[in-house]
């Protein structure tokens, strides 16, 4: 693939997430699907720059608000969709809904519900790519509110002390919950706490897909060769709240538009391409049509796939322990 292939691939991406989560967010609000969901629009440089950098066969493990993630790492909108549904086409079965999305054998290990808790999984599975010798990284994704979190600093430091092949990523969108990350981290640089565990450490524009994905590039090159985990500080927004109707009163409508007008990530990227020629406005609007197309079709095939069978709840479970 060239680099204008490339490029405008990465804005692609960008731009269905976007649809995507934007399309979901109204489908909750409306109770087609199960519950809320955890929209993740305004961080799609974040997904798309660390997915770009990877191999295929990496593994990530991330959080609660992971739509992104798992998109980005070319999960199809079909499949997402239909999972946020509980359809039996989704990616886990339709038995994880939202905060659930995983494949363990195409290397995705799960979103998790408990804070933080993709970093232990992260963790432990870069100690098993270790153990097995393969070549190829773990990247463990967690929030900024799970920065205060003993299980973060753990897995970090069993993985500097081990050198394991992980990548800790910060989708760092400055609110856990409705509490702002300055104020309640005390010494207030993540990077610089985490230098302390004897690994490279940085903070870098989580609204750069280019920025992004030169940093896990660098790092998994560091990962590979042997050197063990790198942290990255990935500083982003969400643009909507917590969770599906969230009424916020924690920040104000002049900062989210802030972000919104002046430091969009899928703005500044179509902005880049088109100044450096690797994009013109025919090509744009053609990927606005088929992303709008492509998001109809999953919500439409989503729609009309079934829901498990309650019979088969049991299916891979024999004598307590879960058959691969």
């Amino acid at each position: 693939m060239g680099a204008r292939e490339e490029m405008q691939s990465m804005l692609r991406m960008m731009m269905m997430i976007r649809n995507f989560e934007e399309t979901a967010d109204r489908l909750a609000l409306r109770g087609k699907l199960s519950g809320g969901i955890h929209n993740s629009s305004g961080q799609e440089a974040v997904a798309v720059g660390v997915m770009s950098a990877l191999a295929p066969d990496d593994v990530i493990a991330t959080t609660h608000r992971s739509h992104h993630h798992t998109l980005a790492k070319n999960f199809s909108a079909r499949e997402v969709m239909a999972e946020l549904m509980t359809k039996v086409t989704g990616v886990s079965k339709g038995r994880g809904a939202s905060m659930h999305l995983g494949d363990v054998a195409r290397g995705h290990f799960g979103g998790n519900g408990i804070v933080a808790a993709g970093m232990g999984i992260g963790m432990g599975a870069a100690l098993g790519i270790k153990m097995a010798g393969d070549k190829k990284v773990s990247v463990g994704f967690v929030g900024d509110g799970g920065m205060n979190t003993g299980r973060t600093w753990e897995a970090i430091n069993m993985a500097a002390i081990w050198k394991l092949p992980l990548i800790v990523v910060v989708d760092n969108n400055q609110y856990a919950v409705e509490t702002f990350i300055n104020r309640v981290t005390a010494g207030g640089d993540l990077a610089k706490r985490a230098s302390g565990f004897g690994l490279p450490a940085s903070t870098i524009d989580g609204q750069n897909v280019i920025e992004v994905r030169d940093a896990v590039a660098a790092a998994r090159e560091y990962a590979l060769a042997g050197n063990g985990p790198t942290f990255i500080n990935m500083l982003t927004y969400r643009y909507y709240g917590h969770n599906t109707g969230e009424k916020g009163q924690y920040r104000t409508l002049e900062e989210i538009e802030d972000w919104r007008t002046h430091r969009d990530p899928i703005e500044q990227f179509a902005a880049r391409l088109f100044k450096e020629g690797l994009l013109d406005q025919a090509t744009y609007d053609e990927m606005k049509v088929s992303v709008e197309a492509e998001i109809q079709d999953a919500v439409e095939f989503s729609e009309n796939s079934p829901h498990p069978d309650p019979s088969e709840v049991m299916l891979n479970i024999d004598s307590g322990k879960l058959r691969g």
